[in-house]
């Protein structure tokens, strides 16, 4: 029995060793690609980690090509040292891979939109944005969808397609927003004293940026009423406070003036 044994591993020792050498070498292909996606997922993790300004979702999506692209060489490098030619399966892959595109056509349209929308940068996680009637808070991106929560608490998940399709208003982005507060005041009344009144607004409130700097104006002379502009810039974290706190103030400060707020008016003449 160990004789038989022993004369065929002894006449067929150079395949034996070939298969050894072939089994050897793919083993070698695969730690080799192992150690080159750690060392390349580490520099991505430092490049991400140094640079605030990459979004989490581009450097998961770098993480991910990696790895398929490793993988992909991988096997046809395993593949050669076998023997087999890989030129046919590389054609087989790009043929299956045209078919897939064709059926699965909007979904890579929503991928290559998130790609492109991560590229640009044009919004991140946390960031106020509006689109085709849409408006909310980021809760989630990746490369398929966007997931945003309206202020009234309605989570909306949107394919990218479809977001990059419309214009999209960011009002996170820039770190200061104009506001236009109009108040109305009667014909009779005094514009100097209206002036007057939201100077006072304007320089007891801090959070009104001075560059640039507000303004007060006449807006427009409307039917019932001579409407008074304060345009002035805050903070876009403080917008929101800022906006409703002085709408309200500059009502009362109106009113405690003397001034008035007239409602609609319309002469009517009767002819007997």
């Amino acid at each position: 029995m160990f004789e038989v044994i022993f004369n065929f591993l002894n006449a067929n020792k150079d395949a034996f060793f070939l298969a050894g050498y072939k089994l050897f070498s793919a083993v070698i292909i695969i730690i080799a690609g192992i150690i080159i996606y750690t060392i390349f997922r580490k520099l991505i993790k430092h490049v991400g980690a140094s640079n605030a300004q990459i979004d989490d979702a581009l450097l998961s999506l770098l993480w991910r090509a990696l790895k398929y692209a490793l993988i992909i060489v991988c096997l046809i490098m395993i593949l050669d040292v076998f023997g087999i030619n890989a030129t046919g399966l590389v054609a087989l892959l790009g043929t299956a891979g045209v078919a897939v595109g064709l059926a699965l056509k909007d979904t890579l349209g929503n991928i290559a939109a998130g790609i492109v929308l991560l590229v640009l940068k044009s919004y991140r996680k946390g960031d106020f944005i509006e689109f085709d009637g849409f408006m909310g808070t980021i809760k989630d991106f990746d490369l398929f969808t966007t997931k945003l929560e309206t202020p009234d608490g309605v989570l909306i998940s949107a394919p990218n397609s479809t977001v990059w399709r419309n214009p999209i208003k960011n009002y996170s982005r820039n770190a200061k927003r104009r506001m236009d507060l109009v108040i109305g005041i009667s014909y009779g009344d005094s514009i100097d004293t209206a002036y007057r009144v939201m100077r006072e607004i304007v320089d007891a409130e801090p959070r009104f940026l001075q560059e640039p700097a507000p303004q007060i104006v006449v807006q427009s002379l409307s039917d019932s009423s001579v409407n008074i502009l304060l345009r002035a810039w805050a903070p876009a974290d403080a917008y929101w406070d800022v906006y409703w706190k002085h709408m309200r103030l500059i009502k009362e400060k109106i009113e405690a003036a003397g001034l008035s707020i007239p409602f609609p008016q319309r002469t009517v003449r009767l002819i007997t």
